[in-house]
Order: C-alpha cells, then sequence, then structure tokens
C-alpha cells in the first residue's frame, strides 16, 4: 500500500475513500480510527489523524463526539463524481486533443471506445493467437 513519493496521509485517505467507493465503507457506517489505520499500516497516529482530517474538511467524513468517524450522506457520490471529474480531464481532455490533431470526430472516437470495450468485454476475452 505504501507508495515511495506520495505523503502517507494522503494515502490513508485514498485507501478510505476507495472503500468508500467500493461500498466497502457504506454511508453512516463507522470508519476505522486513527489508532486503527495508524496500528493497521504500522505508521505514526499523527499521520493517520491528518488524513482522516483531510477527508473531514472534504465532507467524506464527519465526527460524531465520543463515537467516532462516520462516511458522511453523499460521500459516495461526492467522491464517484470527483473521480469523473479527474478522468475527463486526465484521459477524455487529451484523447479529444489528441484525435481532433489527426481529424477524428467525438463520433469517430466513440465508436473507437465502443469497439475497443467490445474487444475486451469478459463475454469477448480477447483471441490472443490472433492479436
Amino acid at each position: 500500500m505504501i507508495e515511495e513519493g506520495k505523503p502517507l496521509f494522503v494515502q490513508i485517505a485514498e485507501q478510505v475513500e476507495d472503500s468508500v467507493v467500493d461500498g466497502t465503507l457504506a454511508e453512516e457506517a463507522q470508519a476505522p480510527s486513527t489508532n486503527e489505520l495508524a496500528a493497521f499500516y504500522r505508521i505514526n497516529p499523527a499521520t493517520a489523524a491528518k488524513g482522516v482530517n483531510m477527508l473531514v474538511t472534504k465532507g467524506v467524513l464527519y465526527k460524531r463526539r465520543g463515537i467516532g468517524m462516520f462516511v458522511s450522506p453523499g460521500a459516495r457520490e461526492l467522491l464517484l463524481q470527483e473521480r469523473r471529474d479527474a478522468f475527463a480531464l486526465r484521459y477524455v481532455q487529451p484523447l479529444l486533443a489528441e484525435a481532433r490533431k489527426i481529424g477524428l470526430g467525438p463520433d469517430d472516437v466513440a465508436e473507437l471506445v465502443r469497439a475497443g470495450a467490445a474487444r475486451t468485454e469478459p463475454s469477448n476475452p480477447p483471441d490472443w493467437k490472433t492479436a
């Protein structure tokens, strides 16, 4: 889980976010405590707290005094929208820019995406002998 070059508290926050997005941590469910996160990842509790606080600021988690941290209502949709926006910025915009350079329009790109998706669908495994 630990990646070089990325702050540990950011990685902790991303792991919690992934759990919210994939449904492992449902909305209104209790999130792991900073001490649990620190013990699991073998890091300083202050580092884990920094990641958790980042999620509180973002609106993903909220605190119930004396009980712990919980996943905010709407947190999953918030994170999904954030990831969709990042996906569009990181992948779709550069794809469309390159497509324009080589004379492809949006319909051409959509057809290429559909064709590529059809080749990689689990029901249509690629034929590695001809690929």
